[in-house]
């Protein structure tokens, strides 16, 4: 392979990871972040469907980017996210119900991100097939690490657990994934509660630039 498609590659991979994070950086999509951010569990069930969207979005986008016609292409856009989504809630819906029931409306609202759309006009219409794949999926393992840390953060300090009722997404002898951190915990009611999730984040976007100034040459 070529070094200056490898290249692309590997910025496109930090960009949608670190650099450009939909949920550190651009804070886009915001409302999932913070609806079901409450354990690790929900926040990996819709990250993991968020990606799914921007996989199979991108990649039809791109392969269909020659036949779209540009004054049209939004509408487009909006009614192949919103079939992809719609396979993705059915699929939730029949195999994992009671994730899809915690979940609930923020499956169907998938189609309303703007980090869905977004990367489907700046990116996937504009780019070759093998980099507006690899951009979806890396754009949604982003935005799945943010929901995971923030719901992490949350669940650690509302229940004092982590992984609790994974078993929802992988079966009932994920049951044992289940960690106790704080025994005989009462919980903090503010970190499972809206404005936690503020709390947060925020403390996940300073700990990024902190990061960032740290390994910035001085």
């Amino acid at each position: 392979m070529p070094q200056s498609i490898t290249s692309q590659y590997i910025e496109i991979t930090q960009d949608a990871l670190w650099r450009k994070n939909v949920g550190f950086v651009q804070l886009i999509g915001l409302c999932p972040l913070m609806a079901v951010t409450s354990t690790v569990i929900n926040g990996l069930g819709l990250g993991i469907a968020t990606m799914l969207t921007l996989i199979a979005t991108n990649t039809v986008i791109s392969l269909m980017r020659g036949v779209i016609p540009d004054e049209v292409r939004l509408p487009v856009f909006v009614i192949l996210i919103a079939a992809i989504v719609t396979v993705i809630e059915v699929f939730t819906k029949a195999f994992y119900y009671d994730l899809y029931l915690i979940l609930g409306i923020y499956i169907p609202l998938i189609v309303t991100n703007c980090a869905v759309i977004g990367r489907a006009e700046a990116f996937a219409f504009k780019n070759p097939v093998g980099q507006a794949i690899l951009d979806g999926f890396m754009t949604g393992m982003g935005f799945t690490v943010a929901l995971v840390l923030l719901g992490g953060i949350r669940e650690l300090l509302g229940y004092g657990t982590l992984f609790s009722q994974a078993e929802l997404m992988f079966g009932e002898s994920a049951r044992v994934l289940t960690v106790t951190v704080f025994e005989h915990y009462r919980g903090f009611l503010l970190a499972i509660l809206p404005p936690g999730a503020f709390f947060g984040l925020a403390l996940l976007i300073a700990t990024k630039n902190w990061l960032d100034r740290q390994a910035s040459p001085r």
